[in-house]
């Protein structure tokens, strides 16, 4: 089951917000994130908030949408009059698409009805390729979603048997020629590299198929081991050898030769856009302190640097709003210190960096130019860039300069 939820100050039943965070509201870009909390089978790395069918005990699929735009609702009521166009939704999940296509664009036809839609909006779902075709994609685009982000993972059955990931071979490139056909210009295809068992010629081969497939984004996760999962257990009992950081290094500079060579710039450590325009505008809402509001069970939220997060099961979730309480389960109000260090940990990944002004510390970051981490043209111009290097080793030079 997905790992619990941290504790927090407790949020009013209404679910009003402090002063502090509505103070300037609107003027910072604002999103939704729309968490769909179902899976037909739970992949063996995965501790998301996520539910197969045997686990829902008193949720259900069908009447998800319904709870959804309740608590859009709820998020009107609780940020007020204020004019908040939404700049960005992404529905993530779970599978997003195991709910019908109608579903989908009632809950994005309420956030427009209540807050209204930026013109050039980005709408984004994710999707897993076995439950995705050419009719369910063309009504998602006439219903208003922009981008769609395919689960390719690997294209090696091994590496995918590993995983848990159960698609059929070539499915996730087939998604991307439907989309296309669908009229979705933005299509992003998501790898994950260092499972136990994958080769250098295994990750290769994922990396020629997704730039293949014709997609104007990748992104390329590392796999992260994650307590509490069948990965983890798998590991722990030496079934399987935990991910190499040799082999993962490597990984990552096979992924940036590759993608970068087929015309795909990185923009963040993980992501990879073929223009400024297919960059996905939603993820660099959260790494640019922006204001979001996350609907469905587990989903986090933040607006003026406060930051919530909901009651986890779908079912305690509905019965909140059904109530007409907030599905909150505990909030946390950040400190100057807090943003600071956030602001400085969510920036330095982006290839723009944060400025040096955020440091305390200036010796610190000159030996860090020194050392090869720091693009040395971005300090003189006044801004901290990750090098190659310094991307590589990117949580260590946070730690170093913070």
């Amino acid at each position: 089951m997905p790992s619990t939820l941290p504790d927090g100050d407790p949020v009013p039943r209404d679910g009003a917000l402090p002063a502090r965070a509505l103070a300037g509201l609107g003027t910072r870009p604002f999103g939704f994130y729309v968490h769909v909390p179902f899976c037909v089978t739970r992949c063996g790395y995965c501790d998301f908030n996520t539910y197969t069918a045997t686990e829902l005990r008193g949720a259900s699929r069908e009447s998800y949408a319904d709870t959804a735009i309740a608590e859009i609702r709820m998020a009107r009521r609780v940020l007020g009059d204020a004019d908040l166009p939404v700049e960005t939704v992404f529905v993530g999940g779970g599978t997003p698409t195991l709910l019908p296509a109608g579903d989908l664009g009632r809950v994005l036809e309420a956030i427009g009805k209540e807050f209204g839609l930026a013109a050039g909006a980005e709408v984004t779902t994710e999707s897993n390729p076995e439950t995705a075709d050419l009719a369910y994609l063309s009504e998602l685009r006439e219903a208003g979603f922009t981008r769609v982000s395919f689960g390719m993972q690997s294209v090696r059955e091994h590496v995918l048997t590993v995983l848990d990931r159960t698609h059929t071979p070539g499915r996730p490139q087939q998604c991307v020629a439907w989309a296309r056909e669908a009229g979705f210009e933005h299509v992003n295809l998501d790898l994950i590299y260092g499972t136990p068992g994958e080769g250098d010629a295994d990750w290769q081969a994922s990396l020629d198929a997704a730039v293949a497939a014709g997609p104007d984004h990748v992104s390329a996760y590392a796999l992260i081991v994650e307590e509490g999962t069948r990965l983890a257990t798998r590991v722990r009992r030496g079934e399987l050898a935990p991910p190499d950081d040799d082999a993962m290094a490597d990984r990552y500079l096979a992924a940036e030769a590759t993608l970068g060579g087929h015309g795909l710039g990185w923009y963040e450590i993980s992501n990879w856009a073929a223009s400024e325009e297919a960059r996905c505008r939603h993820n660099l809402l959260y790494w640019t302190g922006g204001d979001w509001w996350g609907v469905g069970p587990g989903a986090h939220s933040h607006v003026g640097g406060t930051r919530w997060w909901n009651v986890k099961h779908p079912a305690a979730y509905a019965a909140r709003l059904a109530e007409e309480t907030t599905p909150a389960h505990a909030r946390e109000v950040l400190e100057d210190a807090d943003r600071r260090f956030e602001r400085i940990m969510l920036e330095l990944r982006l290839a723009d960096g944060c400025p040096l002004g955020l440091f305390d510390d200036p010796a610190a970051v000159r030996r860090a130019v020194g050392d090869g981490l720091l693009v040395p043209e971005a300090y003189e111009a006044g801004r901290a860039v990750l090098t190659l290097r310094g991307r590589l080793l990117a949580d260590a030079v946070v730690r170093d300069l913070t």
